[in-house]
């Protein structure tokens, strides 16, 4: 039996006649961790909004554990725990509410909330407003949201934004921790040490098109962005 839990087959976008993201094929398996590393246009969020079911795919398909969303369009959404960038949160709505609004739609019992709440560092500030939040503890939050009921997949779009260094370095942990437990991660990042440090593959986009992809070993001896760079500069 295989163990490729997301499967993407010639997925393209296409938007108003204009080519958004070019036809992009690839597996992923449990207990690995992908990252979409590119600028800014070159299609990352495109395709994670494509994975989760957010945005229709214009040619292609895309499976998870074998559903498609269109087929087990319930089962395909609760398989994913998805953490969107730069969400804008109710500023009147406590933290504690918040929270607390995710779990109830995901059927998560106290004891798991408060453990996740404590694994982002937000107990202390459950109290507080959203509005009172600064960029970084919402990106927190999302990522509690996203991990609280140790979905198969988990999907981040620009996951380390706004985090200062610790945080990036306890979002790795966690992120480790997923793949012992065999989840699956895609992430999408301009971080490309992040990358270097969690991943176990790489998908370079530029543009909407895929320049180059593989498992991370394929890019340690010039490093990713040394890669990267070279890359870009061939297509200039």
């Amino acid at each position: 039996m295989s163990d490729t839990i997301l499967h993407v087959e010639q997925v393209e976008k296409t938007i108003q006649g204009k080519t958004i993201l070019q036809p992009i094929s690839f597996k992923l398996k449990s207990g690995r961790a992908l990252a979409l590393c590119g600028g800014n246009g070159a299609g990352k969020s495109t395709l994670i909004r494509m994975i989760v079911g957010l945005t229709q795919t214009t040619k292609g398909e895309i499976t998870l554990n074998g559903m498609t969303k269109k087929s087990h369009k319930k089962q395909y959404v609760k398989s994913i725990g998805y953490m969107p960038d730069d969400f804008q949160f109710q500023s009147a709505v406590t933290a504690k509410e918040t929270i607390k609004f995710y779990a109830d739609l995901k059927g998560v019992d106290q004891q798991r909330i408060d453990a996740i709440i404590k694994q982002v560092g937000l107990t202390e500030h459950l109290n507080k407003s959203m509005g009172a939040f600064s960029k970084g503890m919402r990106q927190r939050m999302l990522l509690a949201q996203a991990l609280l009921t140790n979905p198969p997949l988990i999907v981040l779009d620009e996951p380390t934004n706004g985090l200062d260094p610790y945080w990036v370095k306890s979002f790795g942990n966690m992120i480790l921790d997923a793949k012992k437990r065999e989840q699956a991660v895609v992430f999408s990042t301009h971080d490309l040490h992040v990358a270097e440090e969690i991943a176990d593959d790489i998908i370079f986009l530029y543009d909407g098109k895929v320049i180059s992809s593989g498992p991370i070993e394929k890019y340690q001896k010039d490093g990713l962005y040394n890669t990267f760079q070279h890359l870009v500069l061939n297509l200039t």
